[in-house]
């Protein structure tokens, strides 16, 4: 289990942030960058998960700057809450918390990131906008292709549904093809589908993806 810290952006921006610690000796470090739902039970479950594989994690509250400590479910109610609010955030600001998050772990080593949902079009953002990240793995970023022309620093693996309602599948292949240079994997499976909490959880796809996931760290980070 890990523990609830606090960062600070470079814009005095002051937030929290899970950091869970592997066992041993760090492979490097991971930022966690979570769905609209905040930093809640899941987003700590996969943060846990990676520092069980060696992985100094840490999953800064992306949401701080609107609603801190946000922390809901996955109801009607709680989708309607945390696109409320993911609509009044700023991913120039989000950048920035992000490289908060990474100046906090970059004593681990070579750091990665991971994003889920609004989180992917963050992980995506970050790659290009964040110095200093070994690579970025973006699961069903919804606003990715609206960000096509993005040019990443560091090596990108995509995770796509083929049945993500919210993320035309012909859109996801248009980066797909804009964006060959990097890794992109398409599954038979919705959006959300890693997160074992939703309805579209698809254990098969979820597992498979974190299996290439890991590998993909190994290579890059350690």
């Amino acid at each position: 289990m890990g523990k609830t810290i606090e960062l600070t952006a470079a814009d005095g921006h002051k937030f929290a942030a899970y950091r869970a610690e592997p066992p041993g000796k760090p492979r490097g470090a991971l930022i966690v960058i979570m769905e609209i739902f905040g930093v809640n039970s899941h987003i700590k479950s996969v943060a846990d998960a990676y520092a069980a594989d060696g992985y100094l994690a840490i999953a800064p509250a992306m949401f701080d700057r609107v609603q801190p400590g946000l922390d809901i479910g996955y109801t009607p109610a709680d989708i309607d809450v945390g696109r409320g609010i993911m609509q009044k955030i700023k991913l120039e600001d989000a950048v920035k918390d992000v490289a908060a998050a990474l100046n906090d772990v970059r004593s681990a080593g070579k750091v990665g990131i991971v994003g889920y949902c609004w989180g992917g079009t963050c992980a995506w953002k970050s790659a290009s906008s964040v110095d200093g990240l070994a690579c970025a793995i973006a699961y069903y970023g919804g606003g990715i292709p609206g960000l096509i022309n993005d040019k990443p620093k560091c090596p990108v693996m995509f995770h796509w549904g083929e049945t993500d309602a919210s993320i035309p599948l012909d859109k996801a292949k248009e980066v797909a093809a804009a964006h060959s240079a990097q890794i992109h994997y398409f599954y038979p499976a919705g959006h959300g589908f890693n997160c074992d909490q939703r309805g579209s959880y698809s254990a098969e796809s979820a597992k498979l993806a974190r299996s290439r996931s890991l590998e993909f760290l190994r290579k890059h980070v350690g």
